[in-house]
């Protein structure tokens, strides 16, 4: 009998003890499967092709293209597919080390842009897959196929908008908006005049005057198709267009007509076009 008992004993321990390899081995499994769950179920973006830079230096010489593997999309993140961004000068300086603001390397290139939301993360509420976004204020990395950004940053605009407009609307119009209201009290009736009219900048500083109905006496260049680029800034609210060549008389303000005097001139291109400028402008104001 006494051997019966410990046989049992013994039979029951090894039960218990096989019970309880097998629970902790069936507990760690299924801590195991809901970390692969979810890890699955994590919001993640698709892989991303992206323009990147390791150093600072010649960007025909340090960029080179790569794929990303895909981010996770937290909870306060929009993934945007990147539609259109533009090549700034000022991207080229920040890949060359030579801009005051840049990022730390290695970086993606770019700065603006417009991308569709192509997915939220569960507490963003107002934006949502297929709106047009872009970065505002501006946010480095835009040079890529897919970006992951907290929702702060992105800023929803109208479908309607151009695509080439939407790209760009935050560095140049913003710095055209900076330079007209920076520098000196202009009042509607008043005049400014600028060189590189014909650059994104200018043509801005020119819509944005005749938006407030200030006037702008623009200088461009002498070359092929200076008459169609006339006529193309007269479209966009200039009151005035002359090449360089017609500027070299004694007396510019005599061909301002009725227009006063610029009260404030701005210069992108230095040498004789500089002084262009200043011969326009009424006495001590600015020119920039």
């Amino acid at each position: 009998m006494a051997l019966a008992r410990s046989v049992a004993v013994k039979l029951i321990n090894r039960s218990i003890s096989a019970a309880s390899i097998f629970s902790l081995e069936w507990a760690g499994a299924r801590r195991v499967q809901a970390q692969r769950v979810r890890a699955f179920s994590a919001l993640m973006s698709p892989p991303s092709k992206a323009v990147v830079y390791e150093r600072e230096g010649p960007p025909d010489s340090v960029i080179k293209m790569i794929e990303l593997p895909p981010v996770e999309v937290k909870e306060n993140d929009v993934c945007v597919k990147m539609l259109a961004a533009p090549i700034n000068p000022s991207d080229i300086n920040r890949i060359e080390g030579v801009y005051p603001v840049r990022p730390k390397v290695p970086a993606v290139g770019g700065y603006e842009g417009v991308g569709e939301v192509y997915s939220v993360g569960s507490a963003v509420t107002r934006l949502a897959p297929g709106d047009w976004v872009i970065p505002s204020p501006p946010s480095s990395g835009t040079w890529q196929s897919y970006v992951v950004k907290d929702q702060s940053v992105w800023h929803k605009v109208s479908k309607d908008s151009p695509m080439e407009y939407a790209a760009t609307i935050i560095v140049n119009p913003l710095t055209a908006l900076r330079m007209l209201e920076d520098f000196t009290t202009l009042n509607s009736g008043d005049s400014i005049v600028q060189n590189g009219a014909t650059s994104i900048v200018g043509q801005c500083i020119i819509q944005i005057a005749r938006h407030r109905g200030i006037h702008s006496i623009n200088i461009i260049r002498d070359r092929a198709g200076s008459d169609e680029a006339k006529e193309k800034l007269k479209g966009l609210g200039a009151d005035e267009v002359f090449t360089e060549s017609q500027l070299e008389v004694k007396n510019v303000k005599g061909l301002l007509a009725n227009l006063p005097e610029p009260a404030l001139g701005f210069n992108c291109v230095g040498g004789n076009s500089a002084s262009k400028v200043l011969k326009f402008l009424r006495f001590r104001e600015e020119q920039w």
